[in-house]
């Protein structure tokens, strides 16, 4: 079986088909000479827009459209009239935008199907943001099937003023014409644990788990189009047609020759216009559930109504932190490893009414870039446990496992961490608190507000572990400095302009607000990852020199996303600015000798610190504005928090049953164990059942306020953070339908149950637990830690 010539024979081919479609536009009115025949109205989801003809700002002939959106969410231009349009057919959409303003726009398609329902609301879709001048947006795309219009327009997101010019849509060719026609309806593989078959007409797979007969099968939402495909030993060889961009794309699959894995690796050359989705998400089935790495974890049941299809990337601490996900019934199940992930992330739409998991390949600066690796491991037992140990085996061949008693090794320092309390406190006299706490039996303390050289000495001899906040990522103008009402000492002010991190327009990333006394908000500049450690060079040894702290805190670095730079002086790639990032890390850990924590947390950085502030908070379910005003209690429970974020049914300890003994987990700073009241003996709950040491943030009244309370939580978490820190998570597991009861073991042997429900749960021991309470073994003889 031949393969098709790769990507000089595609490009000819579209260069014969656009030759062959001539000047046929089938836009009304793309180039706005005739005025806005051919569009409707503009619309805003608030009535903030408007289109109107310009004549002085014009990219060819005498006119332009111009739409002016003052509204802070989306709007649109689109055609009158929808296209018919069939399957396999080309089409290349084209024309050239000005912006202004902080918004964007994107010129793209809605795809309709039979039932006249959108398919896909920006398929095809080409975007740009703010620029001195006109920029021509271009994209190819196939129609899918199931597709039967596509309607033409210009949309946007936040205020902007947008021109459009010649705007162009042919029909450039049909599938039929670089499909192979011998193609055979399927293809098998098979190994002693697994039998696939790959369906040639869309790309999917079905597979057969041989040990327990459970057949995974997927489905297609919107293509690829397979060119050609051909069987080699333990797989096969695909050569596919993406749909949304119309990219050529070269798949190798290959069993393992013994194990229930299968590889998937992309490659492809040139432009990508758009996300590429392939492979297609396996169909998951009645009764089973989602199992994704949201910050410590959650799992989603498939066919839970009140969820909404949602999207995360993998290359930052606010998407997957781990490279994986899954879909089990409990015990059998199919999971993806990521094994490209700085340029990828998971879609979670609904096929068939069910939720399920659909991998997204993401451009590298415009371009497919380097191949990208999927593996998929099907599970004839042991859940979402089961992943979890076998991405740890995974972590460890990747070189991101290092433990805790091997990073005490490196600085003893380390262990004043495992089990103590992470403090947020203002108090003017930070040395008298710690003894007062350490009085009541909250022994273990890191003290994370920067204090004097004296405090610092003092509470170093007491014990504590002496950090302070620090940041690498925010930069204000100081031309703005004047309009603010403080100027924060740990921004990097120096670097602007020269050190900021550019997007693709050429316009400075924005990254953390500040409100003016003019009530304005100021956005920070975004410093350019590569350019940080040169900062903390010059800010920490010197420090260091009069300030003898132990630990400190690293802000935003694992929590952001790893972002493209498009500065000329330093351009990086995602996996360059993930490199420059632990880099930051590894500099503050190990050149500077201090116990490093950061925010949220990313498995990329386990190498390099010892705790995350924020990976017990799971990031979409925090209360709002969580990152302001975090001494402010919440005496009202927001809905998503309780159901999400302090509920029960949902949420897992996935980080812990593959990261435990590597990195502290703990809470956010705005969501810390004691900021809803009503929900605290909760949040004891879950730091005793994985673990892991609390979170307390106050000054002097919420401490003399609740100051029994304080030592309550600390005797309740702290213990079993303490006995198992160093100690791998073996299992977990829900002891009742409604989870309400869940158990946690660990190697050194420690049990903890807990009961996070409304009635009293019956122990194998004999004895009851009462609900909101739990339950510890085996943790006095080894209270002391252990190695």
């Amino acid at each position: 079986m031949r393969f098709l010539p790769t990507l000089t024979v595609f490009l000819l081919f579209f260069a014969r088909c656009a030759l062959a479609a001539g000047d046929d536009n089938l836009l009304t009115g793309g180039d706005f000479e005739g005025g806005l025949a051919g569009w409707n109205e503009a619309w805003s989801r608030t009535p903030a827009a408007r289109a109107v003809l310009d004549e002085k700002r014009v990219h060819g002939g005498g006119r332009a459209v111009r739409v002016e959106h003052t509204g802070s969410k989306d709007w649109s231009l689109q055609q009158t009239n929808r296209l018919d349009a069939k399957p396999g057919e080309i089409y290349e959409l084209s024309g050239w935008v000005r912006v202004q303003g902080e918004g964007d726009t994107t010129l793209c398609v809605t795809l309709y199907d039979a039932k006249n329902e959108a398919i896909s609301w920006t398929f095809g879709g080409s975007t740009a943001r703010a620029s001195d001048d006109w920029r021509h947006l271009r994209s190819r795309f196939v129609i899918p099937p199931g597709a039967v219009a596509i309607l033409p327009r210009l949309i946007g997101n936040r205020p902007a003023t947008v021109w459009l010019d010649d705007a162009v849509l042919r029909r450039v060719g049909v599938l039929d014409e670089m499909r192979d026609g011998d193609l055979p309806k399927t293809l098998t593989a098979a190994n002693p644990s697994l039998e696939v078959t790959l369906d040639t007409t869309d790309g999917t797979l079905a597979v057969v788990d041989r040990r327990t007969g459970r057949k995974w099968t997927q489905q297609a939402e919107r293509g690829p189009f397979v060119l050609n495909a051909k069987p080699v030993e333990n797989g096969f060889d695909l050569h596919l047609l993406e749909s949304a961009g119309a990219m050529q794309i070269q798949v190798t699959m290959r069993l393992d020759p013994q194990l229930p894995e299968l590889l998937v690796e992309l490659s492809a050359e040139g432009e990508m216009l758009s996300p590429v989705t392939y492979p297609a998400p396996f169909v998951t089935g009645p009764g089973t559930f989602l199992v994704m790495p949201v910050n410590e974890g959650i799992s989603y049941p498939v066919d839970d109504e009140t969820l909404k299809p949602m999207h995360y990337y993998l290359y930052g601490g606010h998407g997957l932190c781990m490279g994986w996900w899954g879909a089990t019934d409990g015990d059998r199940g199919v999971m993806a490893v990521v094994e490209t992930p700085d340029d990828a992330s998971v879609r979670v739409p609904r096929v068939d009414g069910r939720l399920c998991l659909a991998p997204e390949w993401v451009a590298q600066r415009g371009e497919f870039g380097p191949a990208r690796r999927i593996r998929y491991v099907f599970l004839d037992g042991g859940g979402y446990v089961a992943m979890c140990k076998r991405y740890r085996e995974h972590s460890k061949q990747v070189g991101l496992f290092k433990t805790l008693a091997q990073k005490r090794d490196a600085n003893p320092n380390v262990d004043r961490l495992i089990g103590a309390v992470n403090v947020w406190c203002w108090d003017r006299d930070p040395v008298a608190m710690c003894r007062k706490m350490q009085s009541l039996g909250i022994g273990r303390i890191l003290w994370s507000h920067r204090s004097s050289p004296e405090e610092i000495r003092a509470m170093n001899d007491l014990g504590v572990l002496t950090s302070r906040y620090d940041i690498y990522q925010d930069t204000m103008n100081p031309a703005n400095f004047p309009k603010l009402r403080g100027v924060h000492g740990d921004w990097t002010t120096e670097a602007w302009p020269d050190d900021l991190m550019l997007g693709p327009d050429g316009d400075w990333r924005r990254g953390w607000r500040v409100k003016g006394k003019d009530g304005q908000w100021y956005p920070c500049g975004v410093l350019c990852d590569r350019q940080a450690v040169e900062y903390a060079r010059r800010r920490v040894p010197p420090e260091l020199e009069t300030h003898p702290y132990r630990c400190r805190f690293i802000d935003t670095t694992t929590a952001s996303p790893w972002r493209e730079c498009y500065h000329p002086d330093h351009p990086m790639t995602r996996s360059e600015s993930r490199h420059w990032k632990m880099e930051l890390l590894r500099y503050m850990s190990e050149e500077c000798g201090l116990v490093t924590g950061s925010e949220t947390g990313h498995e990329a950085a386990v190498p390099q610190v010892h705790y995350f502030e924020g990976m017990l908070s799971l990031g979409p379910y925090r209360v709002p504005d969580a990152g302001r005003a975090m001494m402010e209690p919440w005496l009202e429970v927001p809905e998503r928090v309780a159901k999400f974020q302090t509920g029960h049914f949902y949420r897992l300890p996935l980080w812990e049953l593959v990261y435990h003994d590597c990195v502290v987990a703990q809470w956010y700073w705005g969501d810390y164990n004691n900021k809803l009241p009503a929900l605290w003996d909760r949040r004891d709950l879950f730091n005793a059942l994985y673990g892991t040491p609390p979170m307390f943030m106050f000054n002097r009244r919420i401490w003399e306020d609740n100051r029994d309370r304080f030592v309550e939580s600390y005797q309740t978490a702290t213990p079993v953070a303490r006995a198992t820190g160093y100690h791998e998570m073996l299992s977990h597991r829900w002891l009742t339908a409604d989870h309400a009861v869940q158990e946690t073991r660990f190697a050194n042997g420690v049990v903890v149950t807990v009961n996070f429900g409304d009635k009293p749960f019956a122990l194998a021991n004999g004895s009851v637990l009462a609900p909101l309470s739990h339950h510890v073994e085996g943790i006095d003889s080894h209270a002391s830690g252990g190695g």
